[in-house]
């Protein structure tokens, strides 16, 4: 697969796809009226929904930060693919056949080729599982309670022992050695190459799209001189610092019910999903970090209504108590609640449901903790709490993680909670809090070198279009009247708009953008959006305003009421535009009555006239 995507195809894709189903799969969207979505923006922080996203218009955007875009600039930026992959991800979401331009660079279908690779070794895996040799790691998941069902549901394989089985396929396909290599799924030796798994169970690592990105493997026999697990190293899609197995099949159920579990292994969400705990994910042989929580944050809510929950469940030995308080030192990043569930006796979910059944795995979930009251207990417990200096070395290390919330409501709830956990009166220890607070607030300023600047600063001068202020009666008017224009241009009269257009405006960028649409009218409507954001591609001033104005949802609800709104706005800037030509005939008037031009004084009368019966005629029409 090479050479340049056909525009007509990159164009006929964008057609077929639905915008706000493949945004919501990274984002958690709720209807907005009007055929828009609302979410969080992924882009940047936030707590109120400002992030749009329009299917009708194939287009997002976020009012906060100012980016926006179809559904490829979407694929840019949260996954980095660069155009070409982001067609070919499309494509393949909906088995679209692209076709390419000969002569075109090898390189924009690496990613494709290393999709299609893993898609082939997945179902090579899932036969190989099937086979006699494979018996130890089927006895190996039917000991954990994994039934056929469960193995075909998550896609479960078996890499075969042979050095080149896989690869010796693959070739078969039309692959080559240094594909195999790119992928991930092949290693280059002195004899050529050879399978990255061999003899182990091997689970597929899919994206929020179902599509194979990695996989993760289990060794079974003695001599296996690797690793337990091995996961696919960094390929053109897979980057295990943003991976989450299980996400693929929790998505919805985490966007729906707004909770995530995270468990530690894969077959622990197996385990958990079997359970009736659909929302478990569990990272890929990697520590929890920044890049999986901008994961979940983008698939979470902010309802402080119904706050979403992220539960991690660790094992209840050392490693797994470092586990939680790094888990904690993240809590603040996310867009919820955080907790952690720890299983009976140790038991992790896929032993838990093994020796206990699914009602169990429940019950370890219900019966979480919040992460904090789990650092608290943490910190403080392992002081004799029966001696006095125990108790006054169990407050201070209280302190100093509840010195590190920020709500005062949360924090003088747990205050009194060290307090019963310590015996020490509650204004003593909300008096330490405050003073760790103050101390922590130093050490934080003084860490910080400041060096004076050598000269003064130079002004800031601003260069392009004046920003719009849209307090301001007069910039509102206008934005309203462009938002009518490039949503609902099949009501749009072209000689009542270049009337309009000739002097309404005045903010910069307005004056601008309705030229540039009026260009665009005198094309047709059909595209208009397209166009005009195609002919600001040279002026982001520009095009960042008129992306604002094509994605602001209009306070309309059926085509009739789309119609009335908007013959009502464009007769309101009408009515504003005979105003602006009467103080501009009245200007004249004084000029012709200053030179004693009898004729001109009489002619503009008449045109005054005529002006306010129009006036009152567009008055009498509305409703």
């Amino acid at each position: 697969m090479a050479g340049r995507i056909k525009d007509s195809d990159k164009e006929e894709l964008k057609a077929r796809i639905n915008i706000a189903d493949v945004i919501g799969e990274y984002v958690a969207l709720k209807p907005s009226g009007g055929g828009s979505f609302k979410g969080l923006c992924p882009f940047h922080n936030e707590k109120s929904p400002s992030f749009q996203v329009t299917p009708s218009k194939s287009m997002f955007y976020c009012f906060g930060c100012q980016i926006g875009g179809d559904v490829y600039r979407f694929l840019d930026l949260v996954e980095k693919l660069s155009f070409t992959e982001a067609v070919e991800k499309l494509a393949a979401r909906i088995g679209y056949q692209l076709t390419y331009d000969e002569g075109a660079s090898k390189e924009n279908g690496e990613r494709a080729r290393v999709l299609e690779a893993n898609t082939l070794t997945a179902a090579f895996f899932e036969e190989a599982l099937k086979t006699d040799e494979a018996e130890p790691g089927r006895k190996l998941l039917a000991d954990r309670g994994f039934d056929s069902a469960a193995l075909a549901l998550f896609g479960v394989g078996w890499a075969p022992k042979g050095w080149t089985n896989l690869s010796d396929y693959l070739k078969t396909k039309g692959f080559t050695d240094q594909e195999l290599i790119v992928a991930g799924l092949a290693s280059s030796g002195d004899r050529g190459v050879y399978d990255k798994f061999r003899g182990r169970i091997v689970w597929p690592i899919r994206d929020t799209t179902n599509q194979v990105i990695g996989f993760g493997a289990r060794k079974i026999f003695e001599d296996d001189k690797g690793p337990k697990y091995l996961n696919s190293a960094e390929t053109p899609v897979y980057h295990k610092s943003k991976v989450l197995y299980g996400l693929d099949l929790a998505k919805r159920d985490i966007s729906k019910k707004q909770q995530v579990v995270v468990v530690e292994g894969y077959t622990d969400v197996m385990a958990c999903h079997l359970a009736g705990v659909t929302t478990a994910i569990a990272t890929c042989g990697t520590a929890f970090s920044d890049d999986h929580i901008q994961v979940l944050n983008r698939i979470l809510g902010s309802d402080p209504a119904n706050p979403a929950q992220v539960i991690f469940n660790f094992d209840p030995d050392e490693a797994g108590q470092k586990a939680a308080m790094k888990a904690f030192g993240n809590a603040s990043k996310f867009n919820a609640q955080t907790f952690v569930a720890i299983g009976p006796d140790g038991l992790d979910p896929s032993d838990l449901r093994q020796q206990r059944g699914d009602e169990a795995v429940e019950a370890m979930i219900a019966a979480k903790r919040p992460l904090l009251e789990f650092a608290v207990d943490r910190s403080v417990m392992k002081f004799d709490l029966n001696s006095r200096e125990g108790q006054v070395s169990a407050t201070r290390a209280g302190a100093v993680i509840l010195a590190g919330i920020a709500d005062p409501i949360q924090r003088s709830v747990y205050e009194k909670y060290l307090s019963e956990l310590t015996s020490v009166d509650r204004s003593a220890i909300e008096a330490l809090v405050n003073e760790e607070v103050k101390r922590s607030r130093t050490a934080k300023v003084s860490s910080i070198s400041f060096t004076p600047p050598v000269d003064e600063p130079e002004p800031e001068v601003f260069v392009g279009f004046e920003p719009v202020d849209l307090r301001d009666p007069t910039n509102k008017r206008e934005r309203w009247l462009l938002e009518v224009v490039a949503q609902m241009p099949e009501f749009v009269d072209s000689v009542t708009t270049a009337r309009i257009f000739r002097i309404y405006f005045s903010a910069s960028r307005h004056v601008a953008i309705a030229k540039l649409l009026q260009d665009e009218l005198g094309r047709g409507a059909g595209g208009l959006v397209d166009r005009m954001i195609e002919r600001t591609a040279d002026q982001p001033e520009l095009q960042q305003t008129f992306r604002e104005i094509a994605m602001q949802q209009l306070p309309v609800g059926d085509d009739a009421g789309r119609e009335t709104y908007a013959k009502g706005v464009i007769a309101s800037a009408l009515e504003k535009t005979i105003e602006l030509e009467k103080n501009y005939l009245l200007s004249a008037r004084n000029r012709a009555d200053s030179s004693g031009d009898t004729a001109m004084t009489q002619e503009i009368a008449r045109k005054l006239v005529d002006l306010d019966r129009e006036i009152m005629l567009i008055k009498s029409r509305r409703p």
